[in-house]
């Protein structure tokens, strides 16, 4: 067993720490006053200016295509390094993304074939075009079996009907990856198809957005006989659903890897205040409970650090079905960080709970992390069903 970082690894996370300080915190303020500002409007809570500055600032260091392999363009550095990119973005709130994201860039690097490689997989992975999934709908949340969008078959096309619910970025996206149901006669794993849908396809409108708590804010999407070539077909017909299983492995251990990062900038921020704010004649440091709010946060910490790394490392091994292993870091993510961050507001008191900070900024944000991407109790299910049904995994 080898605990340490490939030395490439160290220094990809080093760069974005430094790019980090440099140019995320100083925008912090703005990020603040513009989620706060922007109401019931879907404004981008980080201006298009600023990211696109963002953006030639990171590529002109080296921060590009992380996770990409080499023949489309990327540095192929793999699922580990990718995690300490996105755990060292998330010690600030700015919502800056490295593009391409990596759930969408898994789907389609597995299931893109012929000219869908030019059209799709390569402009994404160059940080061209975006795209979202569309996958849940008003009667399918966490169980996405359960979804009615159609996909039938009439006269040479492809006709899709249906109704997405709660879909990020989804007026951003150049292209949507939908899924759909194809025959509703075969079991789950020959039932669903995914489909690409360009932006501005004839039948494809987004109607309502939902103003939420923290910075999300998801869309409604409504397919009215979207007609689509074969050539629209992603992957297998009836093929879908095993690969969009294993695409929200990929999401889950994302939001843990912002968890950690977001984790350690409350920690950080926390030892801080303890070592310089005096109460009663005595730093706060001295106070059994402000040690052990640091202490029981810095073991957490850690302990979603080694499965978050570890199961980077697993897929990096080639291991592809990580279930289990995103349900896990899923659950221990979100709730350790509604956990340090609520201990960090208690610790700054008043000014914990001001737009002063970032902290509560952080902890509307977190509270959504524990629904998005499946809610804790369900994802306890599938870690509990997979145990019951397989028994302990080996070592």
């Amino acid at each position: 067993m080898d605990f340490e970082l490939p030395e490439e690894s160290r220094m990809v996370r080093d760069t974005v720490a430094r790019f980090v300080k440099e140019e995320l915190i100083p925008h912090e303020a703005l990020i603040i006053r513009r989620e706060s500002e922007r109401g019931f409007s879907d404004t981008p809570i980080i201006p298009p200016e600023l990211e696109a500055a963002l953006q030639d600032k990171a590529k002109s260091i080296g921060l590009w295509g992380i996770d990409v392999p080499e023949e489309f363009g990327g540095q192929d550095l793999g699922m580990l390094t990718k995690c300490l990119v996105v755990e060292q973005l998330k010690h600030s709130i700015v919502p800056f993304v490295l593009p391409p994201e990596s759930p969408n860039l898994f789907l389609l690097k597995e299931l893109c074939r012929g000219d869908q490689v030019d059209r799709y997989l390569l402009p994404y992975s160059r940080g061209e075009k975006k795209s979202c999934l569309a996958l849940s709908e008003p009667g399918a949340g966490s169980d996405a079996a359960a979804i009615k969008t159609r996909a039938e078959r009439k006269n040479g096309k492809w006709l899709l009907n249906g109704t997405k619910l709660w879909i990020s970025n989804a007026r951003r996206s150049d292209f949507m990856i939908v899924m759909a149901l194809t025959d509703p006669a075969a079991g789950k794993s020959g039932a669903y198809t995914a489909f690409l849908v360009d932006k501005g396809t004839p039948g494809l409108t987004i109607p309502t957005s939902f103003p939420m708590i923290g910075e999300y804010h998801p869309y409604e999407v409504v397919l009215d006989n979207v007609e689509l070539d074969d050539s629209q077909v992603l992957g297998e017909v009836g093929g879908g659903f095993a690969p969009i299983s294993k695409r929200l492995g990929v999401r889950r251990l994302e939001i843990a890897s912002r968890c950690l990062g977001l984790a350690t900038r409350c920690l950080e921020m926390m030892i801080e205040q303890a070592n310089t704010r005096h109460t009663f004649g005595a730093p706060l440091a001295d106070r059994q409970a402000v040690q052990w709010w640091i202490a029981d946060s810095y073991q957490e910490i850690e302990m979603l650090r080694l499965m978050v790394y570890r199961m980077a490392w697993k897929m990096d091994q080639g291991d592809a079905d990580v279930r289990r292993d995103g349900s896990l870091v899923k659950v221990q993510g979100t709730e350790m960080i509604t956990r340090v961050v609520d201990r960090a507001i208690q610790l700054f008191g008043g000014m914990g709970v001001s737009k002063e900070l970032p902290l509560e900024y952080i902890s509307r944000m977190c509270r959504v992390m524990r629904i998005v991407e499946g809610p804790s109790e369900v994802h306890r299910w599938i870690i509990a069903r997979d145990l019951l049904r397989n028994g302990l995994p080996s070592a």
